[in-house]
């Protein structure tokens, strides 16, 4: 019985963090605008809270972009992301942090075949809603999920 206790809470765990990873309620409207004008408003969890510091430290060379803020919105954008940033994500050594290197991105689109990543309509993998449909909510589940390219799983 314990066993079957054990397998089940873990199976219940795994749902749950790998299923949506939606934007918090109390996501700012600046943050969709602001950082969703340019790719998807990635939830904070993505990151750890060092690594969303040093990215807000370099807004003006953001991934070769000048993506400044205006002093309260990067304020009240920072703790934002620092408040809700994830507890899981391990620091990035990299001067600009990328949550496409961490370990649950990597284990999460392990089967994505090379043809998907080089799809024209796909291009990166920060791209999230050329696959996930309803990235721009911060919802990336499997039911939600198109690749262009493979047919569409089944869902129960």
């Amino acid at each position: 019985m314990k066993r079957i206790l054990i397998g089940l809470a873990s199976c219940v765990a795994t749902l749950a963090w790998s299923g949506d990873h939606g934007l918090p309620a109390n996501t700012p409207a600046a943050y969709q605008s602001e950082c969703g004008s340019c790719h998807a408003a990635f939830p904070p969890a993505l990151l750890n809270a060092s690594d969303w510091r040093k990215t807000m430290a370099r807004l003006d060379r953001h991934f070769g972009t000048d993506a400044s803020l205006d002093a309260p919105i990067h304020g009240l954008l920072a703790k934002y992301l620092e408040d809700n940033a994830g507890r899981r994500a391990s620091p990035s050594i990299a001067a600009e942090p990328r949550f496409t290197t961490g370990a649950w991105f990597v284990r999460e689109h392990r089967e994505v075949p090379a043809r998907v990543w080089n799809d024209p309509r796909v291009k990166t993998p920060t791209n999230c809603s050329a696959c996930h449909k309803d990235a721009d909510q911060g919802r990336y589940g499997d039911r939600e999920l198109q690749v262009p390219g493979m047919a569409r799983r089944e869902h129960d």
